[in-house]
């Protein structure tokens, strides 16, 4: 006696989860531009490597002879395979059932994803599309276990395990809300598609009901509101840049907190000089000027790839190679409040030292920090609480830091770029103290000023008076920093650096830990 009619039920099982929510749901989906979870799955890993797990998790009905009738497949794909050649586990929702509100054993396979990325320290992927729990519940079908055992793990446990084990990329591919828009932001990386992506943490009819607020899912979480929210890191136009984009960002980062970041070899010249860069920074102190321009010629060209750009925008935070080394960017844009050190800010400066820190990325800072935002607004943001943090994020790094001056560093928010043991290099351009000058000067000659003729005149008078005495050559010349270089070498300074921290970069590894923050 064979057991070939089981192994029929399974390939029946197989096949009806292969189908999805059905021909009609998965065209529909199509409809809308969108690709099925594993068609999303196909497009991202190698072809050929994805080893599905609990391919026929879900619910059946059988006759009296335990002929399949019919298969609901659980709504979570789930499995391992391998991205540009390294293993990962790739999970999502299948919106085609349920709208992707998690069916029991969807949600199981869901919370396994983050377990499965603990137990074999593997990155973890996931597409996101669909809402947390209904309350309709289950489909009826059957015995329903209406809460979780009171010892069962808090589902939130292996979600935190895995942020502090192994790299971990979110797509918001679709409306993502509830417990998925959790899963969102828990990741090193989240992004979410421009079109038909929207991330709530209820949608619009709970708003309406519980708010009296009427208002659509795109005006409440679509790409406009979080791309500033600081929800996802970064935009993409479509689900084909979603790939590219979560490629990209792991090839910076290891495996596994156990292993160093990955260097590659080098084609880009580390010797390479930039002429423009002996210009770049305006002599008239209230000019600004492109710092993207400087970091695009001084790390390996192609390399730097921007995480949450419009959030905090004043500070600019990257990932790039220098000499091949995957290395975290951290700068200023003087574009948006001269550079200074906001609430958003400060926060999305801490999320970024955090990642480095704890993937074993060097950490380049190019400083032109005034100091912490000031006004009002600043003080109700409560700027100065974010900016600590920041800055406890800075001291508690354990990765090495090289810092290059720009221009200013101010104050306690410009003390924040320079992390433990950091190797210091100026421009001629730079410049520091506790206040910035103009500030300095208001608040020093204060009297003065107030009784002059022409308070104006006078105030000019002194900052000019006050700025020509600056030496470009005294902070080096106290061996304040050091090295001041010339901005044109900044690439070959840089890379010989990367050269010296090799052999502490090959200690730094393991997961990290930290004091309580303010």
């Amino acid at each position: 006696m064979s057991w070939k009619s089981e192994v029929e039920g399974i390939e029946q099982r197989r096949q009806r989860a292969s189908e999805h929510g059905g021909a009609e749901a998965v065209a529909k989906q199509h409809e809308l531009g969108r690709l099925t979870i594993r068609e999303r799955v196909d497009a991202l890993v190698d072809a050929g490597s994805f080893s599905e797990q609990g391919p026929i998790a879900g619910e059946s009905e059988t006759d009296e002879n335990g002929n399949l009738q019919s298969f609901t497949p659980a709504n979570y794909v789930l499995g391992m395979a391998r991205v540009d050649g390294r293993p990962c586990v790739v999970g999502g929702e299948d919106f085609t059932q349920r709208g992707g509100s998690p069916s029991p054993a969807g949600l199981r396979k869901s919370v396994y994803a983050e377990q499965l990325a603990c137990q074999y320290r593997l990155p973890l992927i996931r597409f996101l599309q669909g809402g947390g729990g209904s309350v309709a519940g289950a489909s009826g079908k059957g015995p329903r276990v209406v809460a979780e055992a009171s010892y069962a793990p808090h589902r939130f446990a292996s979600i935190a395990r895995v942020m502090a084990t192994a790299p971990v990329v979110s797509a918001a591919v679709g409306a993502v809300a509830g417990f998925p828009a959790a899963r969102l932001v828990a990741s090193h990386l989240s992004i979410m598609t421009r079109k038909g992506a929207q991330v709530l943490i209820a949608g619009p009819a709970v708003v309406e009901r519980a708010l009296g607020e009427s208002i659509s899912k795109e005006e409440l979480g679509g790409a406009r509101v979080h791309a500033r929210s600081g929800v996802v890191d970064n935009v993409v136009e479509d689900e084909a840049e979603a790939m590219e984009t979560i490629r990209r960002f792991l090839s910076y980062l290891p495996t596994h907190v156990g292993e160093p970041a990955p260097r590659l070899a080098c084609s880009d010249d580390p010797e390479r000089t930039s002429e423009e860069l002996l210009d770049i920074v305006p002599r008239e102190r209230r000019k600004v000027y492109d710092m993207r321009r400087i970091l695009a010629r001084v790390v390996d060209e192609g390399s730097l790839f921007e995480m949450t750009r419009n959030f905090g925008r004043a500070q600019i935070t990257a990932l790039a190679r220098i000499n091949g080394q995957p290395v975290g960017i951290w700068a200023n844009d003087t574009h948006f409040y001269a550079g200074s050190m906001t609430a958003n800010g400060s926060r999305k400066v801490r999320r970024f030292v955090d990642l480095c820190d704890t993937f074993h990325l060097p950490i380049v800072a190019f400083v032109d920090e005034p100091g912490f935002m000031i006004g009002s607004q600043a003080e109700a943001a409560a700027t100065i609480r974010f900016g600590a943090e920041a800055m406890f994020s800075v001291v508690q790094s354990t990765v090495p830091w090289a810092s290059v001056i720009v221009r200013k560093t101010y104050g306690v928010a410009g003390a924040a770029h320079f992390g433990p043991d950091a190797h210091v290099v100026a421009w001629p351009s730079a410049e520091g103290g506790a206040l910035p000058l103009e500030g300095g000067v208001a608040v020093a000659f204060k009297r003065e000023i107030e009784a002059a003729p022409d308070p104006e005149a006078r105030r000019r008078e002194l900052e000019n008076a006050l700025a020509s005495r600056r030496s470009t050559y005294a902070r080096a010349e106290a061996f304040g920093v050091n090295d001041l270089i010339d901005p044109r070498r900044t690439r070959p300074v840089l890379c010989d650096w990367i050269e010296w921290i090799q052999p502490r970069l090959k200690e730094h590894i393991g997961p990290r830990s930290y004091s309580v923050r303010p």
